[in-house]
């Protein structure tokens, strides 16, 4: 995870063609029923405000989901607020589905330095700068999303290593797709060589 600019500048059309549109859905199916989706086509407004990386991921995605941080099922009356909205993995917002954001670090609270990667073994660990108010969150995220050491996320991260490993990939397109892979391999250069 890296963090993210918040607030997210919010689409000049969104009050009319999400919130407004929305509201009036939900009060009109009160019953409880998942809330129609307005949402997707903003889809592009937010992946660039991800910078077309995954907010819990932290690499560049072809194809992300608009992630509600506080789901429909915790508050419906979210379901249609930008500032609830979040770019993710759809397969990582499938494993988040069931958990309380609550217990859940959000991709917003992100401060530089609280996440790295590994080096050679490509695991996401957190660091100490990670400060102790966050820090339960943190560990509970890391623990229970897909994205320390699941099989899904070490094949991107091992391709986007390999492609700056071949030369293919500068590390400046490397620290544009994969930040976090980049800054472990800014750490390794910046060691003394035995």
């Amino acid at each position: 995870m890296i963090p993210v600019g918040n607030p997210l500048p919010e689409p000049e059309s969104f009050e009319r063609k999400c919130r407004q549109k929305g509201l009036a859905w939900l009060a009109e199916h009160p019953d409880g029923k998942r809330p129609r989706d307005f949402w997707s086509p903003f889809r592009h407004d937010l992946a660039r405000g991800f910078g077309e990386r995954c907010g819990y991921g932290a690499m560049w995605i072809s194809s992300g989901t608009v992630d509600h941080f506080v789901s429909c099922r915790e508050n419906r009356q979210l379901a249609y607020e930008w500032s609830n909205y979040r770019y993710i993995e759809g397969w990582i917002n499938s494993a988040k589905n069931k958990k309380d954001s609550a217990s859940l670090l959000d991709p917003f609270e992100v401060q530089e330095g609280w996440f790295e990667i590994d080096l050679p073994s490509l695991q996401l660990k957190l660091t100490d700068s990670v400060s102790p108010e966050y820090r339960q969150r943190a560990e509970y995220t890391l623990r229970n999303l897909p994205i320390r050491d699941d099989e899904r996320i070490m094949k991107q991260r091992r391709a986007w290593y390999e492609l700056y490993e071949s030369g293919e990939l500068s590390l400046e397109g490397l620290r544009q797709r994969a930040p976090l892979i980049a800054a472990a391999v800014e750490k390794q250069l910046a060691k003394p060589k035995a």
